[in-house]
């Protein structure tokens, strides 16, 4: 099954801790899986940075909201111990919410605000998420507006420009020099970039700016083949448009890499090209080298 939300952990979790006793942070996380009936696939997907398990993520923020809420304490490192106010919800209340947080005094003013008055950006509203999830969906759906911003500009312009924008991209990937070829003796070819001094190892481009609801096929890409001096020879054929799926198994058959618009537009941003930042937001894990893992 999927990976349940933070807060449909929260009964779980303390029932990993109802004995009394002090357990390992890795018994509860087991505890939880057993419940769940999680499978090795479900526990090691992964959030949209590809930095974190999904798994990992709710886990954490499910215990940072028990903690600050005072069911459960952490006597040592990674260990927990259920507290009375813990046994008393699990033995009472059919399903643990955030709004059963909320009765506490300590989780109020762990979302509200600090002791002296100065506010921080913690919230439950959104209860389907943890404010890493929140963090990644935003910061994924204001990618996606760039990115169709990214080819309708790409589209104000002409074909010679997406040409050079790609042999460009691709100098900045770090692929090595690269240049359009002319447009009366390319034969199929847009440009070419020299990934060695000589010129010894080279890949061939094509880069066709169509409308994004085009759907690129397999004669494309067989005249693209065609036109490939050498039958092993490197190529890549970069569109603004889609491929069909016998587009796709010829480029597989011959070896020819595939962009489409949305990959594309995905490598301009990872490569700061043609975008500039406009707001950086730092956020901050304790330092491993300091403090031991407590996962």
């Amino acid at each position: 099954m999927a990976v349940p939300k933070y807060f449909e952990m929260y009964q779980s979790f303390l029932r990993g801790l109802e004995d009394g006793e002090e357990h390992p942070y890795i018994d509860v996380k087991k505890q939880i899986i057993h419940d769940f009936n999680l499978s090795d696939r479900d526990i090691a997907e992964l959030l949209p940075s590809e930095r974190q398990t999904v798994f990992s993520n709710r886990v954490g923020w499910c215990r940072t909201y028990l903690k600050k809420a005072g069911l459960i304490e952490s006597p040592s490192r990674a260990h927990f111990v259920i507290t009375a106010d813990g046994k008393r919800i699990l033995n009472t209340v059919p399903v643990i919410t955030n709004d059963t947080l909320k009765t506490f005094p300590s989780f109020m003013e762990f979302i509200n605000g600090t002791a002296d008055g100065r506010q921080e950006t913690v919230t439950t509203d959104n209860s389907d998420e943890t404010p890493q999830e929140t963090l990644e969906r935003v910061h994924s759906e204001l990618n996606k507006v760039l990115k169709d911003e990214l080819l309708t500009r790409i589209h104000q312009n002409t074909p010679d420009f997406f040409e050079r924008l790609v042999v460009e991209l691709m100098e900045k990937m770090g692929y090595g020099r690269g240049e359009v070829t002319q447009r009366s003796r390319d034969e199929g070819i847009d440009g070419i970039v020299y990934q060695d001094k000589l010129g010894f190892d080279v890949i061939y481009v094509q880069a066709k700016r169509y409308e994004v609801d085009k759907t690129v096929g397999r004669p494309e890409l067989q005249k693209f083949g065609g036109a490939i001096p050498e039958k092993n020879a490197k190529g890549l054929f970069v569109t603004t448009a889609r491929f069909s799926s016998d587009a796709k198994q010829y480029a597989e058959e011959r070896h020819i890499i595939l962009i489409d618009g949305q990959k594309l537009a995905q490598l301009m941003i990872e490569h700061d090209f043609g975008v500039s930042t406009e707001y950086v937001y730092k956020v901050k894990k304790i330092d491993s080298d300091l403090f031991e893992d407590e996962e």
